[in-house]
């Protein structure tokens, strides 16, 4: 009989211990707030502006990537050549004159990220920004020094992109650039030509386009021409606000299509071209 008691009695407590367990797991359900559930925000896609694009041409990069980005994700970003092309029309840009100016020249090419939902006037903010970021970091005194405008800078560093392959000659392309502006020299530089003309790189130049009246004709007219003729990198912004030291006044194309003869001879400039028949 006590056995009997003994089992009931413990038989009772483990069931009132359930009871208890029961009712703490209930009254803690009503309780507890619901899970969180985190949405993902959307990847963005990304557009990249190579060194020495133009302003056309990166409005024609804009329109590739927003089309890939429909095909592949079915969505319609804002962002377009036109809009990208009206943003980028004249605007005064402080530090560089009052007068209203295009912005080729100031849209600084690098890799940019955007949504469905990002506009071309928010994409060129970012590549102005940029711009002042990188400018920031020159050192002007020596092209002052030469009467030289920050525009006249921004301007030969983009001839000096357009000109260059190789790394290690931005420098003495720059320095034929001042040498021949001290000499009142035409530039002689067929990049501005192609930029005045819209003739593509893999077409030649005539010779009636050698001679046209364009204010980007360099080879007729001596000076700078009237704008930048494509986004410079930073080494080509340093380049053109420190040109090397070299009395250089001519370079061709090696024949490997990379790297420049210079030289300060005309005579040793134009036997360099019979030899390698240009």
């Amino acid at each position: 009989m006590r056995r009997i008691l003994a089992v009931g009695f413990v038989l009772a407590l483990l069931g009132f211990g359930v009871w208890l367990a029961y009712a703490a797991t209930r009254g803690s359900s009503t309780t507890e707030a619901p899970p969180i559930t985190s949405v993902a925000a959307p990847k963005p896609f990304r557009v990249i502006f190579p060194e020495g694009f133009t302003r056309r041409e990166m409005a024609h990069r804009v329109t590739a990537v927003a089309k890939i980005a429909h095909r592949k994700r079915g969505v319609e970003p804002r962002i377009s050549a036109k809009t990208y092309l009206a943003v980028t029309g004249r605007r005064r840009m402080p530090g560089f004159g009052r007068k209203p100016r295009p912005l080729e020249g100031f849209l600084f090419p690098a890799t940019y990220d955007f949504t469905a939902r990002t506009t071309s006037r928010q994409l060129v903010t970012a590549q102005l920004a940029a711009f002042r970021e990188n400018w920031s970091q020159l050192d002007l005194r020596y092209a002052r020094s030469k009467n030289l405008t920050p525009y006249d800078v921004l301007i030969i560093a983009s001839m000096v992109e357009k000109e260059t392959l190789a790394p290690d000659e931005r420098r003495k392309v720059a320095a034929v650039i001042y040498n021949r502006l001290k000499a009142g020299m035409p530039l002689g530089i067929d990049a501005t030509i192609r930029y005045g003309l819209d003739i593509p790189p893999t077409k030649s130049i005539r010779v009636s386009q050698l001679q046209s009246d364009s204010p980007y004709n360099t080879r007729k007219f001596p000076g700078l021409p009237p704008t930048p003729i494509a986004n410079p990198g930073l080494a080509s912004l340093q380049a053109a606000a420190h040109p090397a030291k070299v009395d250089y006044l001519y370079f061709v194309r090696k024949p490997d299509k990379v790297h420049h003869f210079f030289t300060a001879s005309y005579r040793d400039f134009v036997n360099y071209e019979n030899t390698h028949g240009y």
